[in-house]
């Protein structure tokens, strides 16, 4: 259902862990932002025990499909089969896009990250729904994200195949406008909004910026 418009769907890319940030659950965070304007939300949990991931992970899920947005699940095909959730993303190390469409399915999602050109031809060859690329800038949000690479590979990427991107690493609204006039969809981000006292405003200012860098 949503893989025929998922280049749509990419303005702005939530990705976030089950923390709670201040007096906010989770939760709290996802709806405020889905009420901003996200328009795909990724669980990326690392820590949380899986009874926990499940439970809030279905919360979460179910929050998403009320707002009519993807909800996608990190690396984990397991977690993403028992939520039902419309689809992954997947990084280079992880199960290959191949194998994670022949186990979930043709109608959903998948997205596969990549941070070099070589990257992006080996994950072209395990047929994506998008790509997300980066890290674009600096970020400490993930420690293993490796050097900031800019928006110079965006560009390559969309000179040589027609694939919907998502820039990820260090974006927030100051920078967004560079990642999507590099050829991206959407921008990708954790900090920006999960971090920030007003997610639903700063889901907001985050859509507004990306649309009008498409224009």
């Amino acid at each position: 259902m949503y893989r025929e418009r998922i280049a749509d769907q990419l303005p702005v890319y939530l990705v976030m862990g089950l923390e709670e940030c201040g007096d906010r659950t989770a939760l709290d965070i996802a709806r405020e932002a889905l009420e901003g304007g996200v328009t795909i939300v990724q669980l990326r949990e690392k820590k949380a025990p899986l009874k926990q991931v499940l439970e809030q992970g279905a919360m979460l899920r179910d929050l998403c499909r009320q707002y009519g947005v993807p909800f996608l699940v990190n690396d984990r095909i397991d977690v993403a089969l028992l939520l039902d959730a419309d689809g992954v993303h997947v990084g280079q190390d992880d199960v290959p896009g191949i194998e994670a469409r022949r186990l979930l399915g043709d109608n959903k999602i998948i997205g596969i990250s990549a941070g070099t050109l070589e990257e992006a031809e080996w994950a072209m060859a395990q047929n994506p729904d998008y790509l997300g690329v980066g890290p674009v800038y600096a970020t400490a949000t993930k420690q293993d994200a490796g050097e900031a690479i800019g928006t110079s590979l965006i560009r390559e990427i969309a000179n040589r195949w027609s694939i919907p991107m998502v820039g990820i690493g260090g974006i927030n609204n100051e920078n967004t406008a560079a990642v999507i006039q590099a050829g991206a969809r959407g921008v990708a981000v954790v900090s920006a909004i999960t971090k920030h006292s007003e997610p639903k405003a700063a889901a907001e200012v985050l859509k507004q910026t990306v649309l009008q860098s498409q224009e």
